[in-house]
């Protein structure tokens, strides 16, 4: 079993993002053994949560459009995203949207990659890291069709749901978000 866990993560560690705008993926691997409380703040500025923590943000009844966004700031279509879910936050949060960016970037880069990155960026919509080692059982929790790669993201509206394992352009992702506003 330890053998096939490690052939899994070194697999995984393989896959890389694409630089092309089409069906960008990265794979999600971390090979951490750790059992995780249902949340954690480092400090203030980022919350940390395991999927038990995270799971009710993926799944409000409150009206108003959610816009999920999974990324890292390893993987390069993510990054290269990111300022069109700062730009749809911006354009429809008077209109009831929120955006949510969940960071699977590893623990030990919070304090130096993540934190950084959010403030140089002046990242303005809320972004909480995933730190949850058992993807093969929280990755179908979000989607059943999701494979793991990232970008990926959910756009909901109470029962109402889309799921995209791909990056947009803003004039894609306003598409995408745009039949949830009626």
């Amino acid at each position: 079993m330890m053998k096939f866990n490690i052939l899994l993560v070194t697999f995984l560690l393989i896959i890389s993002c694409k630089s092309d705008g089409k069906k960008n993926k990265t794979a999600l691997a971390d090979n951490r053994e750790t059992e995780f409380v249902v949340q954690k703040e480092f400090d203030t500025d980022l919350k940390v949560y395991d999927f038990d923590g995270l799971e009710p943000l993926l799944n409000k009844k409150d009206g108003k459009v959610h816009v999920i966004n999974f990324w890292a700031t390893w993987c390069v279509p993510c990054v290269k995203e990111l300022p069109y879910f700062e730009q749809l936050q911006n354009a429809y949060a008077d209109k009831n949207v929120e955006v949510l960016l969940v960071s699977l970037d590893f623990p030990h880069q919070y304090d130096t990659k993540l934190k950084p990155f959010i403030k140089e960026r002046k990242i303005k919509s809320e972004v909480v890291a995933l730190d949850d080692a058992d993807m093969n059982s929280w990755i179908p929790k979000v989607d059943e069709s999701w494979s793991g790669s990232i970008p990926a993201t959910i756009i909901y509206k109470n029962d109402e749901r889309q799921f995209f394992e791909q990056s947009f352009t803003f004039e894609e992702l306003e598409n995408q978000v745009k039949p949830f506003l009626n």
